[in-house]
């Protein structure tokens, strides 16, 4: 079966298991999927990511963060331009997630970024998802 929009499931996948207080999760993988866990990866919201070979296109074997054992690196993960609703920025109105204390995600010409490297940059795009 087809998924409309998988980057909602790869966020949703991690979600559900920071709820269900899992300390890893796998979920089908994607170039775009691969970039996305890189970025969280970078801005400390995960502690590791790999790439599982299940004989199909791959696995993401994500190692979650928790700061103590109820509280997770991540509050709230959020899909901001959907297939329904796309949501693009410039360069001049980049969104500023939690005045700075978050990352906005968003998908460029030159590949996705945070948007500080957008902002450092010059370049818009489309909002992908929030992170804080």
């Amino acid at each position: 079966m087809t998924m409309t929009d998988p980057i909602a499931d790869f966020l949703t996948r991690i979600r559900n298991a920071t709820r269900s207080h899992f300390d890893t999760v796998d979920i089908p993988s994607s170039k775009m999927k691969l970039r996305l866990a890189k970025i969280l990866k970078e801005e400390g919201y995960i502690n590791d990511v790999n790439v599982l070979d299940d004989g199909i296109n791959g696995l993401l074997h994500i190692e979650l963060k928790w700061m103590d054992p109820r509280t997770n690196a991540i509050t709230v993960l959020q899909r901001e331009s959907r297939p329904s609703r796309r949501c693009y920025v410039d360069s001049q109105s980049l969104p500023c997630v939690r005045n700075g204390h978050g990352v906005a995600i968003i998908s460029t010409s030159r590949g996705l970024m945070t948007d500080a490297k957008a902002r450092e940059m010059g370049v818009g795009g489309e909002f992908v998802c929030s992170v804080y």
